[in-house]
């Protein structure tokens, strides 16, 4: 188990937020924030003749705006347009108003013609309950199709804090500053394409509350890698089996198996169910290649990978059903969800396994599991894979921007790295490679996913900063690129 002491970067839903805000009642926020934006804005803007356009809203999140923007006015030409009731603003909103028109500033009702060298968004933050419509929506549509630099305040407005959905439209910022506490919804789903670099600013103040759940990035698990004892062989790495490979399917189980090896296991199997399958992997002979009904006979697996390639017919639930029987630590993935999600006993059987077993679902594999719509797992993937975790009794990495990956414990985390690149085939069969060879080298199952996810995004990453992606790259290149980042790693954990 991961010890959540190591994690640090910690996230909060919105609720936890407000009640960080009520245990500082009386602290002047609404200023430190107004502030803080400022300051940010003098960094990115050291032209004092450029323009600055606030939108402030009807709570406190244009109360922040209203508050910048007195501040800036001193600095820069600066315009303000605000979409609400003046009448209704919450108390500390209603003085930041009145404090920026007796500073000699407009509320505008529309957004001036011209060009901006920076907008600043303050129409809605975390307390948005509904979809935008009507003016509001109008407002975001426009500045998405002004050109300039954004700066979100707390969140873009119209973005979910808590799953990251858009609510009917959406700000794209550059840039967000939050306040307080980072919200899930900034970095996954569609959070990252609408916030930008998120930037955090306590406003001085100290959580005071357990996270809900944690940001997973490399600081986190750089720590569990250990180097390699010079007095040591092919079994001190473990076994991994993978089982896999239909008609036509091969390619996706020997991917993970390549992964495998490629991440450090001491033997890969591959068990291939067609009957034309390979009898070796030219371009990897250091592969077993052996008929999937034999693998079961092997002994001491550390880790069997089931699920790549290999079909839902009625040989891959026979499979299926003998590798949950397996005392070894399993990895399921692809046809294997979606055979455990059909109505039969396997579900009941994977909740009582001996062993420890992770799933790797994408949002389709997840919505058959959980008999739900692929929406509805993706309006909220936290709780999916949550329920998933829960339902399954197994770890759970659901994937996609931003991967959740959830315990049956309940604790949760969303990966920091990854990129559009990773929307290729075979890539998810690499990670289930990747994350059986860690746990074949020691890692605990929970520590092998979660350092297996942010590798395996972290691994896109590089590649893609050496301009080879994200357009046309492929989960070879990234197993290849994350055997690399592991060994970099692990010199660097020496240090």
């Amino acid at each position: 188990m991961a010890d959540p002491m190591n994690f640090h970067t910690p996230l909060y839903f919105a609720a936890d937020i407000r009640r960080q805000e009520q245990a500082c009642a009386g602290q002047p926020l609404m200023e430190l924030a107004g502030r803080a934006i400022a300051n940010y804005v003098q960094g990115l803007l050291p032209d004092v003749q450029s323009s600055v356009l606030l939108l402030a809203g009807p709570g406190n999140n244009g109360g922040d705006a209203l508050v910048a923007a007195r501040l800036l006015r001193d600095i820069y030409r600066v315009a303000l347009v605000f979409c609400g009731d003046t009448n209704k603003l919450p108390a500390d909103a209603a003085a930041a108003c009145r404090h920026w028109q007796e500073s000699g500033g407009e509320l505008l009702t529309d957004i001036p013609a011209g060009e901006w060298d920076l907008v600043i968004d303050g129409l809605f933050g975390i307390g948005l309950g509904k979809p935008l419509s009507g003016r509001p929506a109008e407002l975001v549509v426009q500045v998405n199709r002004l050109g300039s630099k954004v700066l979100a305040i707390d969140i873009p407005s119209g973005l979910c804090a808590d799953s990251g959905k858009v609510m009917g439209a959406a700000i794209h910022a550059d840039c967000t500053m939050t306040f307080l506490g980072l919200k899930p919804g900034l970095f996954t789903l569609d959070g990252p394409d609408h916030a930008g670099t998120v930037v955090l600013e306590m406003l001085g103040t100290e959580p005071v509350q357990a996270p809900a759940g944690y940001l997973l990035e490399q600081e986190d698990v750089i720590c569990w890698l250990q180097p390699r004892r010079r007095n040591s062989n092919k079994g001190s790495y473990g076994n991994v089996a993978v089982i896999g490979g239909a008609t036509q399917m091969s390619g996706a189980a020997i991917l993970a198996a390549r992964a495998a090896l490629l991440l450090g296991a001491g033997r890969v199997y591959a068990g291939l169910s067609a009957p034309d399958a390979p009898a070796f992997d030219m371009m990897m002979p250091e592969l077993m290649l052996r008929r999937a009904a034999d693998i079961g006979k092997l002994s001491a697996l550390d880790c069997l990978v089931i699920g790549p390639g290999m079909g839902c017919s009625d040989e891959a639930a026979s499979l299926l059903a003998d590798a949950i029987r397996s005392t070894s630590t399993l990895v399921l993935d692809a046809d294997a969800l979606n055979l455990l999600a059909g109505a039969n006993p396997l579900k009941e059987r994977c909740a009582e396994l001996e062993g420890v077993s992770i799933v790797t679902p994408h949002p389709g594999e997840a919505a058959r599991m959980l008999g739900v719509s692929v929406n509805e797992v993706q309006q909220d993937r936290i709780a999916a894979a949550l329920n998933i975790a829960q339902d399954y009794q197994a770890i759970t990495v659901l994937k996609g921007c931003g991967s959740v990956i959830a315990t049956p414990e309940g604790r949760w985390w969303i990966n920091h790295s990854g990129n559009p690149g990773l929307a290729s085939a075979g890539m998810g069969d690499a990670l289930s490679g990747m994350i059986a060879a860690l746990v074949a080298q020691g890692l605990s199952a929970e520590q092998a996913a979660l350092l297996g996810v942010h590798l395996h995004g972290a691994a896109a990453d590089a590649l893609v900063s050496q301009s080879l992606g994200p357009v046309g790259l492929t989960a070879s290149e990234v197993a290849m690129e994350a055997r690399h980042l592991l060994n970099h790693w692990q010199e660097w954990s020496k240090s």
